[in-house]
């Protein structure tokens, strides 16, 4: 069974920086496409960014295009999110998913695995 666990979420001023690293249990990682989405309460989850299975091509919303980077290591299971220039209006609940075989889209519903979930916000 394929578990996926956020961690690395936090509080932080506006302008700095986290990275979120979610990993990913079991032997197919590889065969994955990795997403991150997020929510805030009362909201639909708003997607983030995306990495294919194959080629690692990535995907970014454009709120966070230049700002963040989606990456992958298949040796370690884990994908990560590295967030710069923080803004207040980036504060969410962070969720990893993962879509096998995927192409790194921003449909939530072709998302067949999730996590937990990692809290980031970000003070004025």
């Amino acid at each position: 069974q394929v578990q996926l666990v956020e961690s690395g979420g936090g509080l932080v001023q506006a302008g700095g920086s986290l990275r979120l690293s979610c990993a990913v249990s079991g032997r197919t990682f590889s065969s994955y496409a990795m997403g991150w989405f997020r929510q805030t309460p009362g909201k639909e989850p708003e997607f983030v960014a995306a990495i294919s299975w194959r080629s690692g091509t990535t995907n970014y919303a454009d709120s966070v295009k230049g700002r963040f980077t989606i990456s992958r290591d298949n040796a370690k299971n884990t994908v990560y999110l590295q967030m710069n220039s923080l803004k207040p209006e980036d504060t969410a609940k962070y969720y990893c998913a993962a879509d096998q075989f995927g192409s790194g889209t921003d449909r939530r519903y072709l998302y067949e695995l999730w996590g937990q979930g990692t809290q980031v916000t970000v003070s004025s």
